[in-house]
């Protein structure tokens, strides 16, 4: 049938679009991915054979910003931790040793201030935390002011700022291990981590030595690579870690948005009309 084959959904990485799944599909015209993520293709490949793509930036916005607020609220008052104790047989009485931090007046750095890092700005403004962002545009004044962000131009200047550090980039080769050693360094020792992009992103095992060193106070992982990670990795080992399995944008809506969004562009394309969502390789 692969002469009738005109568009893939591409649903959580799948199928794998390679050279020779191209080759046996001559008239593709459009692949469509579930999430706005697109590490996981070869953007030049593809558009080498005509064929456009499109991911779904809309639909997953506000659910990945809530991830990312879900996460940073959990390792703040180590809610992971605390349940296990409550519900563990011996539970007689909550430890001292137990206190979280606080996260009202807190200080957030979001790397990376496109659609879902200001979403989180905005969710972030309402706990009444101070925010600074680092992005490679800075964001007009009036976005700025109504979040009341702090715009940071070199990256280490928000680091060794901020209490919470989330990270919400797409993963290039330029952002691979944009978290490693030196920046680790930088961040406060009662820091916080969030990464909610892709796990690429942060130098693991340099994430494991902060953390059992006390370079950084918590991490908070939506992300991995691998995903899941195996069973003996160090991160998997310590009290100060949250690790969730790429529940970003894992809701009932927004699976049924991406769906639609998706459909949209399929339409789209078929039809020789212009893709609400293109993206063009780089």
């Amino acid at each position: 049938v692969g002469k009738k084959v005109q568009a893939i959904y591409v649903w959580w990485h799948k199928p794998v679009i390679d050279q020779e799944l191209l080759q046996s599909l001559p008239n593709l015209k459009v692949i469509a991915n579930s999430g706005v993520g697109m590490d996981h293709l070869d953007l030049k490949l593809i558009a080498s054979f005509g064929v456009k793509m499109a991911n779904a930036p809309r639909a997953v916005s506000s659910c990945t910003a809530d991830t990312g607020m879900a996460l940073l609220l959990a390792s703040a008052r180590r809610v992971v931790e605390v349940h296990n104790i409550a519900v563990s047989p011996n539970m007689e009485y909550c430890e001292a040793d137990t206190l979280g931090v606080k996260v009202a007046g807190a200080a957030l750095g979001i790397i990376g201030m496109g659609n879902i890092g200001y979403k989180i700005a905005l969710r972030a403004k309402a706990f009444e935390m101070n925010i600074l962002y680092h992005n490679r545009t800075r964001r007009k004044a009036q976005e700025e002011q109504a979040v009341g962000a702090t715009y940071c131009e070199k990256i280490d200047s928000l680091l060794q700022q901020a209490d919470f550090v989330m990270v919400v980039v797409s993963l290039t080769p330029q952002t691979r291990k944009l978290i490693g050693k030196r920046e680790l360094e930088l961040m406060k020792p009662t820091a916080t981590l969030i990464n909610i992009s892709r796990g690429a992103v942060v130098d693991q095992e340099a994430l494991a030595v902060a953390l059992q060193t006390g370079g950084i106070r918590a991490a908070a992982l939506d992300v991995t690579y691998p995903e899941p990670l195996p069973r003996d990795h160090p991160l998997l080992k310590l009290k100060n870690v949250i690790i969730t399995p790429h529940l970003g944008i894992r809701t009932d809506k927004a699976t049924y948005m991406i769906t639609e969004e998706a459909v949209e562009n399929i339409l789209a394309a078929l039809n020789g009309l212009p893709l609400p969502n293109e993206v063009l390789p780089s």
